[in-house]
């Protein structure tokens, strides 16, 4: 059971998830039995596509990310006109379509599951994934959402109103975390946990923030890379999430022994 797990295990675990949503369904099926769903089920409309991982006790809603060689899911991050939610007050047009055109199915195949809801998703579907769970409530209401490299999905009116716990993961300098930009009205959703330039989970806040993504910047070009699109990719937040919970169970184990 998922919430048996420690919250680096779900978030490693949810990590994963949002990462096979890149995959074919015949990739998907291996990978999600070796984390324990031995069903699974793949939405696809115009684009717009998602899969749905269950077992006795959970099921798990993951959205597929941004495919730079897809035009719709490039179409979907552009449109960033504010349009009326579902709910209350507005959300980014261009997400709100890519629901659209998945949430009659989804939604239908929520009704009368006795397992656990969870959803999750990395870049455009970390966003659908939080506008999804917004509407899930008179269906199925949700655990918890986990999303990494989330852009702002609302405003604060709607951000406010989604009664969810949501897990919402930032490494380091990810460009897409910052978009559409605060003086259209966007806002974040959930409790922020961050990933310094090193890859750890940290604290920083303000200044100390500042300088460590400027530390990250700065190693990037080092590197010849640009460091606010390479910390985007969901393999660099899998990665940090593992030497994250590896570090807690080297913890766990010291405790035991004394």
């Amino acid at each position: 059971m998922i919430n048996d797990m420690s919250f680096l295990e779900r978030s490693l675990l949810f990590a994963k998830l949002s990462s096979i949503a890149y995959s074919s369904m015949i990739v998907a099926k291996n990978m999600a039995k070796d984390l324990g769903f031995n069903k699974v089920e793949f939405y696809e409309k115009d684009g717009a596509q998602a899969y749905r991982f269950m077992n006795k006790t959970d099921l798990v809603i993951a959205c597929r990310g941004t495919q730079p060689t897809e035009f719709n899911d490039l179409k979907a991050d552009l449109k960033a006109f504010p349009v009326m939610a579902e709910t209350v007050s507005r959300v980014h047009r261009g997400f709100k379509d890519e629901v659209d055109e998945l949430w009659p199915d989804i939604c239908e195949d929520l009704i009368g599951k006795k397992q656990t809801v969870w959803f999750c998703g990395h870049s455009l579907g970390a966003a659908m994934a939080t506008i999804m769970a917004s509407r899930c409530m008179p269906v199925s209401r949700p655990q918890e959402i986990y999303t990494y490299g989330s852009p702002r999905v609302g405003w604060k009116k709607y951000c406010d109103s989604l009664g969810v716990i949501h897990h919402r993961w930032v490494n380091n300098n990810d460009a897409v975390t910052t978009v559409p930009f605060a003086i259209m009205g966007y806002r974040h959703h959930g409790i922020e946990h961050y990933m310094d330039s090193l890859g750890n989970i940290s604290n920083a806040k303000g200044l100390q923030r500042v300088k460590d993504k400027f530390k990250g910047m700065w190693s990037g070009i080092k590197q010849g890379k640009i460091d606010n699109f390479a910390d985007h990719s969901i393999s660099l937040y899998i990665e940090n999430l593992h030497k994250g919970q590896q570090g807690e169970n080297i913890c766990q184990e010291k405790n035991q022994k004394i």
